[in-house]
């Protein structure tokens, strides 16, 4: 599926790999009359294809690819309007919370960050301005694991909005639409195009006056992505479910190891038995990911950061999902801009540290660990 889904040899030459249409505009035989292409902001060949691409992986009717994940969540959050209100994740990517707060409530949208393991918890924060459900699952950085069957099921009971955020997962472990998700958006900068070379953003969805209205705001403003981006990305996708199955086997190696460790704390990620949503990802993930974090013993921010400043084959760096393996600090990196009180109260203390598997040899990436470690 990965690597037909939605394609087909490019009918003017019968290319495998759709080119890349490196062209702003397109010549036209009468003021309004193409061939289905007149601007590349608008639409673009190399772009269509990822977009049909990006739908068939995701199990959904139409794809709409953007400049970056951050673009893509921008325009789910540009469907509604002043006084209305969105409950999200409260253990989410430090770039949303910064969206929502910093972009968005200044204009009116109110957003309530509520842990979402417990459905109840979020059913008593809906009230009659509540329009949208935002998921993150796994959430970054706490792998915790959201019930997307159970958040389908409240949104449709009082008729909300359900977008869930992806991206940690990949379509490859998890496909929110067939739960009953409306929105599905990812940041392609991450498993999806998998090589730490493009910044690219999905939504998908099987609503078309949904997809319809994305579309209007994708146009209108602006944020696309560009043909290249658009090739590698499609590029990238046609190895996922082999990168996938490698990343998910060195993460649970790692887990594994650092759980067994004298000198680490705690470790999170929801392939363990003990992990308080360990059944849910079981029931709705192919596989538990890639993704972990991990507190040392008697560790505080200094030590932490030296810990991280001493690794060598993992690469000190933001984002994720690449072939390489990466950690970082999420206090100080992806989790800054939110407030130290908020960050701590879902878990996100200065001592975690995050990984990132990539698919290297897993005996390496364990020896790199220890040397760090000490």
């Amino acid at each position: 599926m990965t690597i037909h889904g939605g394609q087909a040899p490019d009918p003017a030459y019968g290319a495998v790999m759709p080119p890349i249409y490196q062209t702003s505009t397109y010549a036209q035989t009468t003021p309004g009359g193409h061939k289905g292409f007149e601007y590349s902001r608008t639409h673009n060949p190399t772009r269509q294809a990822l977009e049909k691409n990006l739908a068939h992986i995701e199990h959904g009717a139409f794809g709409l690819a953007f400049a970056s994940g951050l673009a893509a969540m921008d325009a789910v959050m540009k469907l509604l309007k002043p006084s209305d209100e969105v409950i999200a994740t409260d253990d989410l990517y430090g770039g949303s919370y910064r969206l929502f707060t910093k972009i968005f409530e200044p204009y009116g949208i109110h957003f309530r960050f509520v842990p979402m393991q417990s459905t109840e918890k979020v059913a008593q924060q809906i009230t009659p301005k509540t329009k949208l459900l935002w998921v993150e699952t796994p959430t970054n950085p706490m792998m915790n694991v959201i019930d997307i069957t159970a958040m389908a099921n409240l949104a449709k009971h009082h008729k909300l909005l359900l977008a869930v955020d992806n991206t940690f997962a990949s379509p490859y472990l998890q496909q929110p639409l067939t739960m009953g998700a409306d929105i599905v958006m990812h940041s392609a900068t991450k498993y999806l195009a998998g090589h730490s070379d493009v910044v690219l953003g999905a939504l998908i969805t099987n609503d078309a006056s949904l997809a319809e209205r994305l579309s209007f705001i994708q146009n209108a403003s602006g944020a696309v992505p560009g043909p290249f981006d658009s090739f590698l990305t499609l590029r990238g996708i046609k190895t996922l479910h082999v990168r996938m199955e490698r990343h998910c086997q060195n993460a649970a190696t790692i887990a594994q190891y650092l759980a067994h460790h004298p000198k680490i704390e705690s470790v999170n990620w929801p392939g363990f038995d003990h992990h308080p949503n360990h059944t849910i990802a079981q029931a709705q993930m192919k596989d538990f990911g890639a993704m972990l974090s991990f507190v040392p013993k008697g560790a505080n921010h200094q030590t932490a950061i030296a810990l991280v400043e001493k690794l060598k084959l993992f690469t000190l760096a933001e984002s994720l999902g690449g072939v390489e393996s990466l950690a970082g600090h999420p206090a100080s990196m992806t989790h800054a801009s939110i407030p130290k009180d908020l960050r701590e109260k879902s878990g996100v203390v200065d001592a975690l540290i995050r990984l990132s598997v990539g698919i290297e040899d897993v005996q390496d990436l364990i020896e790199d660990l220890e040397q760090a470690i000490g």
